[in-house]
């Protein structure tokens, strides 16, 4: 493990190297560029727009790209399909510069085409939700003004009643038998790719609507995350930078099995942007396969790594954890694995252990922290880092974000003082699409006030300790939900466990927990509760547990579904 000594050396060395790239005629050069009235650094030397992202794959044309169940594409020919749909769009639909199109459909190489063809055009592409039902989906459509809906036969199902009000053209994927809409495939067989010179007649700028992505929303309706083409390029050559950075500070570990292309298992809705971004777009940067699976399951991802050679598993925190409990995971051939990494969630430092612990020694564990309106960025930890400083997700992703901690006076705070995160950089939204008032609520002179606590520690790690809304205050004390969760998963009994806050008359909330134990294993509140009192002080053990064999409820993104336990244990106890 590090010493703190050794990070600083480290992080002095990173210094060198931001210091280096900023001046060099590199691809992570960067520049003062103003944005909105703030000047921001940028990367100087990245594609100008999503388009030319695309064609960066050209490079490896006739490698594997987009890799679903049998369907298999190399990069030249999803780049031709794409620019295939964008003709269609563009002389058959009327789609141009500036309009809305919504995809709402599972993940597929038709989405991902899809994705490619509207902003090829300029378009604004509309990822939803494809969880949402038939009135959610309608408010979408409704909200972003979309023009046209790309989606599948069971979410079309869920809008058919709506469809007519709306008044809004349909393409489908993967139709029912006789259906009376056009299907993806037909519309593109035989027809022209739009050419170079047409798609640069478009001039699309980096500052041009790129997305639309839904935020699910604490209450009332989502808000529409709008993204221009910078901010997500940014995202995407973020991660690049990184990445080449560990592997200056880490060479012996971090670089590709030559015997195979880099690759990464593609296990998260592509409606978010762990999926869009950290794992399809920035494919694009790392000429690297996309294996979709048509469902997450654990026993199938370790059968896909050792088929297809995957060199990154990577999705929220539970995945990599039901992996490390499959029954096949001590047969899988895991050698061709160079990273276990995560978002979207905290991971345990306890599943950390078990990751250094099982997975092969190349096989890098790492976690990131950002949001839909940060496009994923925020910061980043991995490999030694992550091992000496378990409880953090890292230092601000370098070189173009910031982050800072503020009270609630919006007074910036020194290291260690937990408050409100604030990120800044090139990477934020433009805003809530329609909903300027709830834009000027969360970005104030350029920072983005994310509700999210937490502290930088001495060497400026960040630490998340929790949701501002999801802190439980007990009898005036602050309880980190986050913090029970990674006491409680330290048990050898617990599978998984959420941590949520009900009302009580006394003392304001009591603090409740939710667990799925190993199958065979026995726990009781009791044992538990003696087991963390050499953990966490008394205040802090939930006062009602509930056990249970089966998998906790999950929300789209793989994420446990802590609301709805809330709402089963308010319900249970007849407080509602």
């Amino acid at each position: 493990m590090l010493s703190d000594e050794e990070i600083l050396a480290d992080l002095e060395k990173l210094k060198t190297i931001v210091a280096a790239h900023k001046a060099a005629n590199a691809p992570h050069a960067t520049k003062p560029t103003l944005i909105d009235g703030q000047e921001l650094e940028t990367f100087s030397n990245i594609p100008r727009n999503l388009s030319q992202l695309y064609d960066l794959g050209m490079q490896a044309g006739e490698r594997d790209f987009l890799v679903y169940q049998k369907e298999r594409y190399s990069f030249a020919g999803t780049v031709r399909k794409a620019r295939q749909m964008a003709r269609v769009l563009k002389e058959d639909y009327n789609i141009h510069y500036g309009d809305r199109v919504s995809i709402c459909a599972r993940n597929s190489p038709e989405w991902c085409l899809s994705y490619m063809a509207v902003t090829i055009l300029g378009g604004v592409v509309v990822p939803m939700n494809s969880w949402w039902q038939g009135p959610e989906i309608e408010y979408g459509l409704r909200d972003s003004g979309s023009k046209l809906l790309i989606a599948d036969s069971p979410r079309l199902n869920q809008i058919a009643s709506h469809l007519d009000d709306l008044a809004i053209n349909v393409i489908l994927i993967k139709p029912e038998a006789n259906s009376k809409y056009a299907e993806f495939y037909g519309l593109i067989e035989d027809r022209v790719p739009l050419s170079d010179t047409e798609i640069n007649e478009i001039n699309i700028e980096p500052e041009a609507n790129a997305s639309i992505m839904y935020t699910s929303g604490s209450t009332g309706h989502p808000k529409g995350v709008l993204s221009t083409h910078r901010n997500i390029l940014n995202a995407l050559y973020t991660w690049n930078f990184v990445k080449e950075v560990n592997e200056i500070l880490r060479p012996e570990l971090l670089e590709e099995n030559p015997l195979y292309e880099p690759a990464i298992l593609a296990n998260v809705p592509l409606f978010h942007v762990t999926g869009s971004h950290a794992q399809f777009l920035a494919s694009f940067v790392y000429l690297r396969k996309f294996v979709m699976m048509y469902k997450w399951n654990a026993d199938q991802a370790l059968e896909i790594i050792e088929r297809e050679r995957i060199s990154v598993l990577h999705g929220v925190p539970t995945m990599a954890w039901e992996v490390m409990q499959s029954e096949k995971f001590a047969e899988t051939d895991l050698s061709s694995l160079r990273g276990v990494q995560s978002g979207g969630a905290p991971r345990p430092p306890e599943h950390l252990n078990l990751i250094l612990e099982k997975f092969p020694a190349k096989a890098i564990p790492g976690l990131g922290y950002g949001l839909t309106e940060t496009n994923a960025i925020g910061a980043i930890i991995s490999g030694a880092f992550y091992s000496a400083r378990p409880n953090s997700t890292g230092r601000p992703t370098p070189p173009v974000t910031t982050v800072k901690i503020v009270d609630e006076q919006d007074n910036d705070l020194a290291n260690e003082q937990i408050g409100e995160i604030c990120i800044k950089g090139p990477t934020i939204m433009k805003g809530y699409w329609n909903k300027p008032e709830a834009t000027a609520e969360v970005i104030k002179d350029g920072w983005f006030h994310t509700g999210d606590i937490g502290k930088l520690d001495t060497l400026g790690f960040l630490i998340i300790l929790d949701r501002a809304k999801d802190i439980v205050i007990r009898g005036g004390e602050n309880i980190g939900c986050a913090e029970v969760e990674y006491a409680i998963a330290e048990h050898r009994a617990v599978n998984e466990v959420s941590v949520y806050g009900i009302p009580d008359e006394r003392l304001g909330e009591i603090l409740c927990a939710s667990i799925m134990l190993m199958s065979n294993a026995k726990l009781s509140a009791e044992e538990l509760n003696s087991f963390l009192r050499t953990k966490i002080a008394g205040f802090k053990i939930p006062e009602k547990i509930f056990f249970q064999y089966e998998q906790l409820p999950r929300i789209a993104s793989g994420k446990i579904a802590k609301k709805e336990l809330r709402q089963q244990t308010l319900v249970e106890l007849s407080i509602i």
